[in-house]
């Protein structure tokens, strides 16, 4: 007789503490775009499925300025010589998100995009400082890097976030173990992470209201 292991999902530690589990709505959201930057498209540093999620990004975007709502982009600045370079167009923002006039970029040099930033300044000047329970909208690089810390951080502000799954990715990596995580695992291990306390996660774009 054949035996097989059954694997029953625990409660999320959002449903544990009864946090609002409704996706905002877009009109009413901040939008961040972080990271979306040349870095990620090529090189040492190209992530799988970085094409399509910059297109899913360039879709948000364009649903975002539709609906007049803020947007801020985030760069990661390396330093010069670096592949996060931001003088140079391999640190660049891609041109398809490329900021429009009015947008605010903020640079960073730590995953969460609050630490030793000037974002949390610049949502209080939109008029939702910490603690506004404000919804935030994030996509952008890297799925299991800054797209978790910067939602980690807005979390521990008071703010909301929703981070939009098709407008991310992320790369394989070795384990501990010496043993090579597919992209694929470390998107949905980066993605449930966030899903279990620090944040929403809609599948995609469209998913937003």
């Amino acid at each position: 007789m054949s035996t097989q292991s059954t694997h029953t999902a625990s409660t999320t530690l959002r449903d544990l503490g009864g946090l609002d589990n409704r996706p905002p709505l877009l009109g009413d959201s901040v939008l961040i775009m972080i990271d979306f930057q040349n870095t990620y498209r090529t090189g040492v540093m190209a992530l799988d499925g970085a094409e399509e999620a910059l297109a899913a990004g360039a879709r948000l975007l364009e649903r975002a300025r539709a609906a007049g709502i803020p947007v801020i982009h985030v760069v990661n600045d390396g330093g010069e010589g670096t592949p996060y370079d931001i003088r140079a167009h391999i640190g660049a923002i891609s041109d398809e998100v490329a900021p429009a006039e009015g947008e605010p970029v903020v640079v960073k040099q730590f995953p969460n995009a609050f630490h030793a930033t000037e974002l949390e300044k610049t949502l209080s000047g939109l008029g939702f400082g910490a603690g506004s329970g404000k919804d935030l909208v994030l996509a952008g690089f890297m799925t299991h890097m800054c797209i978790t810390f910067t939602s980690e951080g807005a979390f521990t502000l008071g703010y909301r976030p929703t981070v939009v799954a098709e407008a991310t990715a992320t790369r394989a990596l070795p384990a501990p173990d010496g043993t090579v995580l597919p992209a694929s695992a470390l998107q949905a291990a980066a993605l449930t992470t966030i899903h279990d306390v620090f944040g929403l996660v809609v599948p995609g774009v469209d998913s937003l209201l």
